[in-house]
């Protein structure tokens, strides 16, 4: 049951593999069996925002209460992608732009594997893949890149919580 609470609570935005690996510890549970669950758990809602957030966020357009948050979304995502973005020139402001820019490059794939592997708040898979929705980066590499990521994002956070919980436990 400990292990079916882990895999839910690494789905959990925010929460993610941070929060359900130091769960595992605090409960005692053995950290092979607990990484592979959180982070597969973690890993599985990935393929269906990496898929699914662009028509999520064109419902949410057709909704005048959410309509700003989408247009601020795209528009920051827009802003960054021109930034990172090798060659692009376009003017501002023309969300077609988006479509047909140069791809991104390895550094942004690069990137894009570090935020989500380390381990900060907000920095996790879910937010990976928004971020690589937004910037309409390859699906396929995204993944890749984002799973890459959150298998860092484990072990580090495994060597601390059972670091930390080992510890704890010879003290008390």
């Amino acid at each position: 049951m400990k292990f079916i609470w882990a895999f839910l609570i690494s789905m959990v935005p925010l929460i993610e593999l941070r929060g359900a690996i130091v769960f595992t510890a605090a409960q005692g549970l053995p950290l092979v069996a607990s990484y592979i669950v959180c982070v597969v758990g973690n890993i599985l809602p990935v393929p269906f925002i990496l898929l699914l957030i662009r028509f999520v966020l064109d419902f949410m357009k057709k909704k005048s209460i959410f309509l700003r948050l989408v247009n601020w979304l795209e528009r920051k995502a827009l802003d960054g992608r021109r930034r990172i973005v090798k060659g692009d020139g376009g003017e501002e402001g023309v969300p077609s732009e988006v479509d047909s820019a140069p791809r991104l490059s390895w550094g942004a794939l690069v990137g894009l594997f570090l935020f989500v592997a380390i381990p900060l708040p907000g920095t996790g898979a879910w937010t990976g893949s928004l971020v690589a929705a937004l910037f309409r980066m390859n699906r396929v590499a995204s993944f890749f890149a984002i799973f890459l990521g959150v298998l860092v994002a484990g072990l580090l956070m495994s060597l601390g919580a059972y670091g930390i919980v080992g510890a704890l436990s010879f003290i008390l």
